[in-house]
C-alpha cells in the first residue's frame, strides 16, 4: 500500500496527503478496519503478535502485565492530526484475532473478534469448544466495560457488529458445521443488550457453505445482511426453536432459517433483512454463473446498495456482463429487496471492493451519490498497473460521474488496502498493510484531502449534536481554521466556558449545566464567526 502513497501528490493535483501514520512490527500483523468516532478520531483495529520487552510509551495502559505468544486484539487510536492518544492489547493465552468494531452513539466502542482461547489472561470467559466470537465492550480511553464469549463446541467466528437503535447490538458471524445448522458453514446473528445480555440468536443458511460478509443497521431498528453464499436452498419445515443458543441463556432458543432462494452459479449475494426482534423480513439472491462475492453494503435515501467483485457473464438473474478478471457489480435494492438497478465497473485485472460512503445532503435526508474505494490486483503477471488503489464516485442511479487511480512505483506483493473511510469535511482515510518482506507488515494510516469530494460535501459553519443534550455535545465546524475559540454563553450573555481547539470536531461538557438554553460562538484564527443554539435537556 506504500507504493500507492508515495505518488498520491505528484500524481493529483487535486488530492493532498494531510498526514500518514506509520505503525511499525516485527509481526505478520493484521488490520481490519478503521472506526471513526463521533469527535472525528480514529481506531484503528486488527490482529498483533506483542513483542516481548517493548517499550510502552507513558500514555499506554496494557490490560494484562501477563503476555500470550500468540495473536492479540490490537487497538491504536489515533486524535484528528493522526497523532496516538493510546494503544491497547486484549489477550487470551491462544489466538485471538479482532474482526470487527463499531463505535458507539456514548463514545466508546463494541469489539468482536474470533477467540481460539481460554479463561485466562485479559478473557474471563471459559472457551465453549472450538473457536468463539469473543465481545468487549470499552469506552473512548481503551479500558474494559464489560466482555461476553458466544459459542457452542463447534467452531464460530465473528465478522461484522453493529450498534442498535436502543443501543444494543447485534453481532454476525459464522459457524461450521452446526448441530442445529443446513451446511457446511451457516450464518449466525446474536442481538444483545447494552449490557451484553443475549436476547436472541439466529442461524441461517443453506444445503452448502454460507459466510456473512457484512452487516449494517436500518432505520427500522433492524439490520441488513450480506452473504457470501454457495449454497443451495434448504427444503426445511420453516423456522423452529431448538435449545439454549451460543449465549448459554436459556430463556432465548436459537431460532433457525433456511435459505429458500435458489443459488445460481459457484457464489452469489444473499442479502436478508432482519427485523429489530431478529426475525427474517426478506431475503434475496444474485448471482450470474460464475463466482460472484459479496463485499460490502450501504443505506442510502433510495434503499441499498450492495456490492463486491464478479466473475460472472451475463446469465442467472445478473444483467450486466464482465470486461475481464473481476469487475466491481453494485445491486441497487429498494427497501422491500426489489431491485432497482444493477451496475458494472472495470479497473482491468483482478478488481476487489474494500468501501462504500455514501455522500447525503446537509439535512441527511437525501444521498447525492456513494464513493466507492478499492484496489486492483493483476492475475498471474506483474503488469505496470499491478496493484492500484482506486476511488470511484457514482450517482444514486449508479452512473460514474469520475475515477482516481493512486499509482505507486514499487509493486509489492504483500501490499493490501484493508479499509477507506470518508471524513464529514470529505476527506478520506485509508487504512493498510505494508511490508518490505513477508511476515512483517506495519500498518500504515494516510489521512487524504482531495477538492473533488470536498465540492460534494454541503457544510455548515457550525453543527451542534446531540441537541438537545445532557451530558456531552460535540461541535463541528465546517470552515478551514488552524485554530478556534469556541466560547458557552448563557442567554443572559454570561460566558460559562471557552476553550481551544484545532479539531474539526470538539467535544464540550455538559453536565453541570442547568436545563435550558445556551448560545455556543466559534471565533477562528481566520476571523470567521459562527454561533448556534444549544438545549440542555
Amino acid at each position: 500500500m506504500s507504493a500507492f502513497l508515495i505518488c498520491t501528490t505528484a500524481l493529483f493535483y487535486a488530492q493532498d496527503v494531510v498526514w500518514q501514520k506509520d505503525i511499525k512490527s516485527s509481526t505478520q500483523d493484521f488490520l481490519s478496519q478503521v472506526t471513526t468516532t463521533v469527535d472525528q478520531q480514529y481506531l484503528i483495529t486488527g490482529s498483533s503478535i506483542q513483542v516481548a520487552g517493548k517499550t510502552t510509551t507513558s500514555n499506554l495502559t496494557s490490560a494484562t502485565s501477563s503476555q500470550n505468544n500468540g495473536y492479540d486484539f490490537h487497538l491504536v487510536k489515533l486524535n484528528q492530526q493522526g497523532e496516538e492518544v493510546w494503544e491497547k492489547y486484549f489477550s487470551g493465552q491462544n489466538h485471538d484475532f479482532l474482526s470487527a468494531t463499531v463505535a458507539t452513539q456514548e463514545g466508546g466502542f463494541l469489539l468482536a473478534g474470533t477467540s481460539h482461547s481460554g479463561m485466562g489472561l485479559d478473557k474471563k470467559e471459559a472457551s465453549k469448544g472450538g473457536s468463539d466470537i469473543w465481545l468487549i465492550r470499552i469506552n473512548e480511553f481503551g479500558d474494559e466495560l464489560w466482555q461476553k464469549t458466544l459459542g457452542t463446541a463447534q467452531d464460530e467466528e465473528a465478522r461484522s457488529v453493529i450498534q442498535t437503535a436502543d443501543f444494543g447490538f447485534m453481532v454476525a458471524g459464522n459457524v461450521q458445521n452446526a448441530a442445529n445448522g443446513f451446511g457446511s458453514k451457516d450464518v449466525t446473528v446474536t442481538r444483545l443488550d447494552k449490557n451484553g445480555k443475549v436476547l436472541s440468536e439466529i442461524i441461517l443458511g443453506g444445503r452448502g457453505l454460507d459466510e456473512v460478509e457484512k452487516m449494517i443497521p436500518t432505520p427500522d431498528g433492524g439490520a441488513l445482511l450480506g452473504v457470501y453464499s454457495r449454497s443451495s436452498e434448504f427444503r426445511d419445515t420453516g423456522s423452529e426453536s431448538h435449545g439454549s443458543g451460543s449465549g448459554n441463556e436459556t430463556s432465548n432458543p436459537v431460532s433457525r432459517k433456511s435459505k429458500s432462494s435458489p443459488n445460481f452459479g459457484e457464489g452469489d449475494y444473499w442479502v436478508i433483512k432482519l427485523s429489530k426482534d431478529n426475525k427474517v423480513e426478506w431475503e434475496k439472491n444474485f448471482g450470474g454463473k460464475g463466482d460472484d462475492h459479496l463485499r460490502t453494503m450501504a443505506f442510502t435515501s433510495s434503499g441499498y446498495i450492495i456490492g463486491g467483485e464478479s466473475r460472472s457473464e451475463k446469465s442467472g438473474n445478473k444483467t450486466v456482463g464482465i470486461e475481464e478478471g473481476t469487475d466491481i457489480w453494485l445491486i441497487s435494492l429498494n427497501t422491500k429487496g426489489e431491485e432497482q438497478w444493477q451496475k458494472s465497473y472495470n479497473f482491468k485485472n483482478r478488481d476487489i471492493l474494500m468501501g462504500m460512503n455514501v455522500i447525503n445532503t446537509r439535512d441527511g435526508k437525501n444521498s447525492k451519490g456513494v464513493l466507492l474505494g478499492g484496489y486492483t490486483q493483476a492475475e498471474g503477471r506483474i503488469e505496470a498497473d499491478d496493484e492500484t488503489f482506486w476511488m470511484l464516485y457514482i450517482d444514486n442511479d449508479g452512473n460514474e460521474q469520475w475515477r482516481k487511480h493512486v499509482k505507486g512505483e514499487s509493486r509489492k506483493k504483500e501490499e493490501r488496502l484493508s479499509d477507506l473511510k470518508m471524513n464529514k469535511d470529505g476527506s478520506i482515510v485509508l487504512a493498510g498493510t505494508s511490508a518490505e518482506e513477508l511476515g512483517k507488515e506495519n500498518w500504515k494510516i494516510v489521512k487524504l484531502g482531495d477538492n473533488q469530494i470536498d465540492q460534494l460535501i454541503e457544510k455548515q459553519n457550525i453543527k451542534i449534536y446531540p441537541n438537545p443534550v445532557s451530558d456531552y455535545a460535540y461541535v463541528e465546524i465546517g470552515f478551514d481554521f488552524k485554530e478556534a475559540d469556541i466560547i458557552l454563553y448563557d442567554m443572559g450573555g454570561r460566558q460559562l466556558q471557552s476553550l481551544k481547539t484545532k479539531n474539526k470536531v470538539t467535544k464540550i461538557n455538559t453536565q453541570n449545566l442547568i436545563q435550558g438554553a445556551y448560545l455556543i460562538v466559534i471565533k477562528t484564527d481566520t476571523e470567521k464567526t459562527a454561533n448556534a443554539k444549544l438545549i440542555k435537556k
